[in-house]
């Protein structure tokens, strides 16, 4: 067989198994799968870290990995955007093309963009995936929100799959979120001034309402998502990956948040990106809730 054929066989063979184990194909990847993990006290790449996109500011949200070895940091396919900040629909909005660079950064603030710790290339994105399908369906338009860098083999070196200040990821949460669930996510927005200790929030669940279908989960975190905090990892009260900080909430109530679902965003993107055998990989620390 040709070597896209046995990857792409092995592909399958992870499903089988998760399918056996009874696991959603989102399932995490172990550890080791990406070699040469930097500690998780000194790598400079790791969920929480700002990227910069054309000037633009998000924060990262988990690590992923594929069969070839490669290493993708997610952030939010809007934080690639060319529209308004008002543009969500994914299937209508713009965004930069594929092969646009993107760059890890750490002290960004409103006067400066900070000092440059890593580069990568913008590799997937679920905006343009979904205009190239012609997705229609409304729900998915508007909460699936997910776009991979691929890190420069130069910089696999510097990264780190764990969540400052909590650890974690220990796998991924298949099964939503019910009103008062705790939730737990870091953010790194510009307009904190780099100021580490107000990146770690804590929040409840809102509720899921069951007309989003799965794909989005409504929450309250103390204090709120803010521009820039867009793209950060979510995790539940047993450290396992929720979902992905997508918007601003208006509804059901004011200054809350929305995050897309990332079982289902990442199940898309295996279906779509032609990465083979994506998945994400959990923290090197263990997953500690405690303030």
């Amino acid at each position: 067989m040709t070597q896209p054929t046995v990857r792409r066989s092995l592909a399958a063979l992870v499903v089988l198994v998760a399918a056996v184990l009874g696991t959603s194909t989102g399932t995490a990847a172990p550890a080791q799968a990406a070699p040469g993990w930097a500690p998780a006290a000194t790598a400079a790449i790791h969920p929480g870290t700002m990227m910069y996109t054309a000037g633009a500011q998000c924060t990262a949200n988990f690590v992923f990995t594929d069969l070839d070895f490669n290493v993708y940091v997610g952030y939010a396919a809007h934080c690639a955007g060319t529209g308004q900040a008002t543009d969500t629909n994914g299937c209508q909005a713009g965004s930069l093309p594929l092969g646009t660079p993107v760059t890890f950064n750490e002290g960004g603030s409103l006067l400066s963009e900070g000092t440059v710790v890593g580069h990568g290339t913008l590799v997937y994105s679920s905006w343009l995936t979904m205009h190239a399908l012609g997705t229609t369906d409304a729900n998915t338009c508007a909460y699936n929100d997910l776009a991979l860098v691929k890190v420069d083999d130069a910089d696999i070196g510097k990264v780190n799959p764990s969540i400052p200040f909590w650890g974690g990821p220990t796998g991924i949460d298949t099964d939503g979120t019910a009103a008062g669930d705790r939730v737990y996510t870091y953010g790194n927005s510009s307009l904190r001034f780099g100021i580490s200790q107000l990146s770690p929030h804590t929040g409840i669940s809102l509720g899921d309402d069951a007309a989003d279908g799965g794909w989005s989960h409504p929450l309250y975190t103390v204090t709120p998502g803010v521009p820039g905090d867009s793209g950060s990892a979510f995790v539940s009260a047993d450290g396992k990956a929720i979902g992905v900080l997508s918007t601003l909430g208006l509804a059901p109530l004011p200054l809350s948040n929305n995050i897309g679902d990332i079982a289902q965003e990442l199940t898309f993107a295996q279906h779509h990106s032609g990465l083979i055998g994506l998945m994400l990989v959990p923290g090197t620390e263990p997953f500690d809730p405690v303030l």
